[in-house]
């Protein structure tokens, strides 16, 4: 077995996970039903830096924007199991047609002209309470990097 790296600054940690936000295209999210049941899918995402919102958008019956409707909790994990960063926070269901300009042409850029539209989708404004990233047990102890929607470094 060999040895892990070692453990990453909290600001090398913050810049990764800022480059994960920005080119990542796929997150995994889960939700629940009112009564437990867990949901957990893939979901294309934008990352909007100057609010520190994520976007999603869903087809308004499948169970994750269900499940939130019209807000509710949420998970977001990016990365593998040696560099994960597990983001959980609030999410909004927004209209397609009420989803601003700038937000709905840089969703569209960042997933090669993929741009849901119509009554059949709605967009999940996601905005983080909690993030928190590691690589290896070496990093755990200062895995949170943000907390109650601010960051620590």
């Amino acid at each position: 077995m060999t040895e892990p790296d070692p453990p990453r600054s909290r600001e090398q940690r913050k810049q990764d996970v800022l480059d994960h936000l920005r080119q990542t295209e796929d997150a995994w999210v889960a939700t629940a039903s009112p009564d437990g049941i867990p949901t957990l899918v893939p979901l294309s995402f934008l990352w909007e830096e100057d609010s520190g919102a994520l976007w999603m958008a869903t087809r308004r019956t499948n169970p994750t924007a269900v499940n939130v409707t019209p807000g509710g909790p949420i998970r977001v994990t990016l990365g593998h199991t040696r560099d994960v960063v597990l983001i959980e926070g609030e999410a909004r269901i927004v209209e397609a047609a009420d989803l601003p300009a700038a937000t709905r042409d840089a969703f569209a850029a960042k997933l090669r002209g993929w741009s849901p539209s119509g009554p059949r989708y709605v967009f999940l404004r996601i905005v983080p309470h909690s993030l928190r990233a590691w690589r290896e047990e070496n990093e755990l102890a200062g895995r949170d990097l943000m907390l109650s929607g601010t960051w620590l470094t």
